[in-house]
C-alpha cells in the first residue's frame, strides 16, 4: 500500500503556527514518525531542525535552558521537531522558553505517553500548545484507497488484527499475529513500565486481560481488585495509566433523568482490536468464536472515536443502562442532542429503542448499526 493519507493531514497543517507547540500524541507504532517524515518532505531541509528525545546527544542540545543556547541552536530555523519528546527532562519548561523567546519559531513535539507529556507540558505551556491525536489506521483513511468490495473482504481481518500501520506489509496471517505479539512484548507497556513506582508489570498485563474479556460490559473496580489481589485504588491507577498510553479508553454511563439509570460504573474499550486479541491470545476465525459481538462493538467504538477526533466533532460518548436491564450500547451527546446506537453483528437480529429511554428522552434519535450500514457510522 502506498503512503496512506492520514485523517489529521489538513488539521495538522493548520495547527503548525508560529510561537505555538503542536503536540502529536498516540500509541507507539501508530505511525507518528512516518507521518512527521512525510510532512517534513514537503519542507526545505534548511528550514527545520529535527531532534529525537531518545537520542542522548539530541537531548543534550536542549539541556542548557538559556535563551542564548536556543538562539544559537535555532538560528535560521523556522521549525523545530522533537520526536518522543517525553524522554527529555523538563521538556515543558524548555519549550516554554523557546516559544517565548525565539520570535516566529514553530514547534512540533511527538510523544506516546500522555502522563509524561501532559504533566510536564500542561502547566508551562498553558495557552502555548495545540494537541492532535493519531491512532492506528482508521477505516475513513482506508476508504480513500479501497472500494466497497475490498473493504468488505477485509472486515474480518480488521476485527481480528486491528489496524496498526505495519500490518499492511504482511499478507500472511501468521506474520500479522507475530507482529502483534511483538507489539505486546516490546512496545505496548514500555511507557508504563519505565514510569516511577510501577513494579508489578504482571498485574498490569493481567488487568488488561480481564478488561479484554469484559469489552462492552460494565467493569467493577472492586471485582478487578479482588481477582488481581491488589487494592481498588491501584486498579484505578493502572487503568488511568493504560488510558494515557492509548491502550484502552473509558466510556461512562449516562444519566439525566431516571433514578434507575446506572451511572457509577464504566465500560472499557481497546483502541485497537488486534491488541485486544493479542492480549488474550485468540486469533481464530470469526465463524468459530463466541465473542464476535464484543469484537464488533469494540471495532465500531474505536473507529467512531477516530472519526470523531479526525473530523473535530465535539461529542461526549456514553453507554446507557437501567437496573432492570434496558440498555443502549452507545450514546452520543452533541450540542445538547442525544443520539443512541445499538451495535448488531447479526443483521437479522432486530432492535428497537428501549422503552424507558424513549420515554425519558423523547427527542433522542436511535439507530441500529450492522454490517449493512456501519461504514456510514465510521466514515
Amino acid at each position: 500500500m502506498a503512503f496512506l493519507k492520514r485523517g489529521i493531514d489538513t488539521l495538522f497543517d493548520k495547527r503548525v503556527v508560529p510561537n505555538k507547540v503542536l503536540i502529536l500524541l498516540g500509541a507507539r507504532r501508530v505511525g507518528k514518525t512516518a507521518f512527521i517524515k512525510n510532512y517534513l518532505s514537503t519542507i526545505s531541509k534548511e528550514d527545520y531542525l529535527q531532534l529525537n528525545g531518545e537520542d542522548i546527544d539530541d537531548a543534550n542540545l536542549l539541556k542548557e535552558r538559556s535563551v542564548s543556547n536556543y538562539s544559537r541552536l535555532l538560528a535560521n530555523i523556522k521549525l523545530l521537531v522533537i520526536d518522543e519528546a517525553q524522554n527529555i527532562p523538563d521538556i515543558g519548561l524548555i519549550l516554554k522558553l523557546i516559544v517565548d523567546s525565539i520570535d516566529g519559531i514553530k514547534i512540533i513535539a511527538t510523544g506516546s505517553s500522555v502522563f509524561d507529556l501532559s504533566n510536564k507540558l500542561g502547566e508551562p505551556l498553558v495557552g502555548r500548545k495545540n494537541t492532535i491525536y493519531l491512532f492506528p489506521f482508521a477505516q475513513m483513511e482506508f476508504s480513500t484507497q479501497e472500494n466497497y468490495r475490498e473493504t468488505s473482504s477485509k472486515l474480518e481481518e480488521r476485527l481480528l488484527f486491528g489496524s496498526y500501520p505495519e500490518l499492511e506489509q504482511y499478507s500472511v496471517w501468521n506474520d500479522k499475529i507475530n507482529y502483534l505479539k511483538e507489539i505486546i512484548n516490546s512496545y505496548l507497556l514500555k511507557d508504563i513500565l519505565v514510569f516511577d513506582g510501577i513494579k508489578q508489570s504482571n498485574k498490569i498485563f493481567d488487568l488488561l486481560k480481564l478488561i479484554a474479556f469484559q469489552v462492552g460490559q460494565e467493569v467493577s473496580l472492586q471485582e478487578l481488585a479482588r481477582q488481581l489481589g491488589i487494592s481498588k485504588n491501584t486498579v484505578e491507577s493502572y487503568l488511568d495509566l493504560l488510558s494515557k498510553v492509548f491502550v484502552i479508553y473509558k466510556v461512562p454511563g449516562f444519566s439525566r433523568n431516571l433514578r434507575k439509570e446506572i451511572t457509577k460504573s464504566n465500560r472499557w474499550y481497546f483502541y485497537d482490536n488486534g491488541i485486544r486479541n493479542a492480549i488474550i491470545g485468540n486469533f481464530t476465525r470469526l465463524e468459530t468464536r463466541t465473542d464476535v459481538g464484543a469484537l464488533w462493538e469494540n471495532y465500531l467504538a474505536s473507529e467512531r472515536i477516530k472519526y470523531q477526533n479526525y473530523t473535530q466533532k465535539t461529542v461526549s460518548n456514553f453507554f446507557w443502562r437501567t437496573y432492570d436491564q434496558q440498555e443502549l450500547d452507545w450514546l452520543e451527546e452533541e450540542n445538547g442532542n442525544l443520539n443512541g446506537f445499538e451495535f448488531k453483528w447479526n443483521e437479522n437480529r432486530k432492535a428497537k429503542i428501549p422503552t424507558a429511554f424513549a420515554k425519558a428522552y423523547p427527542e433522542a434519535t436511535f439507530e441500529v448499526i450492522n454490517k449493512q450500514n456501519y461504514l456510514e457510522f465510521i466514515t
